[in-house]
């Protein structure tokens, strides 16, 4: 058993192809546009916010006369008037490590806009158990001492229950591995910490950072996605700009007036 903390790593992101992007103003007739965004994800926001209104430049659309000549201004714009369909054409991509089953039963509620790969218990094999205990049990000694010595437990039956089977024998099938394995997870504490990909777009991401580090939330998901808003709003500062933090029970919750875009 080893003690573990949530550890958030944002692994990709959408990236612009130039000469499909280069082709498509040549057949509008806009060739020399070009956006100032910082990343792709941005970068392609704004294209797709102004492709609605064939607002690159003035006279693309005769009614048009005037347009927002950077990036900011641009996506300030969407996000205050609510345009909020164009954030969901850029998504990014994390690997969350360190984080119990608990925490992935709650993300997995957040279906649309996003895609879930998890770590599977029937095919990883929990010989050592991770932990990461809420305050509430830190905070309790003799609670925490029930907690870690069931958690020592139940380590302890993944590791008898391998050896009655045999499962690290030389000659042992996958297959059987896999089956064994399978009914092993079964008496695996909720809380065994685990990994799992997890990716959304802009628009999904902003709701579910608001709703998960809003102070009722679980400690755990809060935790994450305080990481997860912290991450977003240095590497995306324009898409993220109308956030402000607040800590609150020492998490920061992530507000904004534009939590219906």
């Amino acid at each position: 058993m080893h003690g573990v903390e949530p550890h958030v790593f944002l692994i990709g992101e959408t990236r612009v192809i130039p000469e499909g992007l280069q082709a498509y103003f040549e057949h509008i007739g806009a060739p020399a546009w070009r956006t100032d965004a910082a990343t792709d994800v941005e970068g392609l926001t704004e294209f797709m916010g102004r492709l609605c209104y064939r607002s690159f430049e003035p006279g693309l659309n005769p009614n048009v006369t005037r347009v927002r000549p950077t990036n900011r201004a641009h996506l300030k714009n969407l996000i205050d008037t609510g345009h909020g369909s164009v954030l969901e054409h850029s998504v990014l991509n994390f690997a969350i490590a360190g984080v119990s089953r608990v925490f992935t039963h709650e993300l997995v509620r957040h279906r649309a806009g996003t895609a879930v790969s998890q770590e599977s218990l029937r095919f990883v094999r929990l010989d050592d158990l991770g932990l990461w205990a809420p305050t509430a049990i830190r905070e309790d000694t003799e609670v925490m001492e029930v907690f870690v010595d069931t958690f020592k437990r139940l380590e302890e039956l993944q590791r008898m229950m391998a050896d009655h089977y045999d499962l690290d024998e030389e000659g042992a099938q996958f297959s059987r591995k896999k089956e064994i394995t399978s009914a092993m997870r079964r008496i695996a504490p909720i809380g065994v910490a685990t990994s799992i990909g997890w990716s959304a777009n802009i628009r999904a991401l902003r709701h579910i950072i608001e709703a998960r580090t809003e102070p009722s939330s679980e400690e755990e998901i809060r935790l994450v996605f305080g990481k997860i808003g912290e991450i977003v709003r240095e590497r995306y500062p324009v898409l993220f700009a109308d956030y402000r933090v607040e800590t609150v029970n020492g998490l920061p919750w992530y507000r904004t007036e534009n939590e219906k875009v």
